[in-house]
């Protein structure tokens, strides 16, 4: 199925004819937990120890790189994902199932899973909950665009200062306010934006409790853990807020 197709999972088209797939969530873990090790490995062999606040950090920074890729998706594939949003739309009425779970367990093969056509469906079956992604002229949908192409750097950069203080704590420090400023900033928008728009009524109180709070929840909770450690940085002039 040529990877423009609308009337089809993505999932659908190579299955059968590849054995060796992986279902996005599985594919998705994996590189989580591979790029949060690495920091929290590369930490211990350096230093040889293990830090709580790092850990965490890490680990926001690795997801959040995921969906920078993701975001990027949003912005390549735009035209794709609202006529996928048409079909999600017609196959949860068809079959009751929740188009974003039955995307992330379904089988992609894996000549297919770095596709940002294959990941473009995520934005498709969220906007199942927020039609912000299907209407480009909406906050959601250009913030989320912003954060893809922007914050990669300043995150990888931080990645590596967090990992193997690299850089002078203050000038970690600056990056880093600036950054977990932004993402605070930018989702507390988001909601507001969400609920000014009056998009909560569209919707199931348990979809918005699951997919528009507690999904952005860790961008304004890890955030805020950031920025204070940035903060600190900048104040102390050393790393011992990461327990160096």
């Amino acid at each position: 199925m040529p990877e423009e197709q609308a009337d089809g999972a993505p999932s659908e088209a190579g299955a059968h004819r590849s054995r060796l797939a992986i279902p996005p969530v599985a594919f998705t873990g994996l590189v989580i937990a591979s790029l949060t090790a690495a920091g929290i490995g590369a930490r211990y062999g350096v230093r040889g120890n293990f830090d709580v606040i790092h850990g965490l950090l890490i680990l926001f920074f690795s997801v959040n790189l995921v969906i920078c890729y993701w975001e990027i998706c949003l912005f390549f594939r735009r035209d794709y994902i609202e006529k996928r949003a048409e079909y999600w739309h017609e196959r949860r009425q068809k079959t009751g199932r929740t188009s974003g779970i039955e995307f992330l367990v379904g089988p992609v093969p894996l000549r297919r899973i770095l596709s940002l056509t294959t990941w473009a469906d995520v934005w498709a079956t969220y906007s199942q909950f927020d039609t912000s992604y299907t209407d480009r002229r909406t906050y959601g949908y250009n913030v989320d665009i912003a954060n893809g192409f922007v914050t990669p750097v300043p995150m990888l950069i931080l990645f590596a200062a967090f990992t193997v203080d690299f850089l002078p704590a203050l000038v970690a420090g600056i990056i880093g306010a600036m950054m977990f400023w932004q993402l605070a900033y930018a989702t507390s928008v988001y909601w507001v934006s969400f609920f000014v728009a009056k998009r909560q009524s569209r919707i199931r109180r348990k979809d918005l409790y699951i997919y528009i709070w507690a999904l952005n929840c860790p961008w304004v909770l890890f955030a805020l853990l950031g920025l204070y450690v940035s903060i600190r940085l900048i104040v102390n002039g050393d790393y011992s807020v990461l327990g160096y």
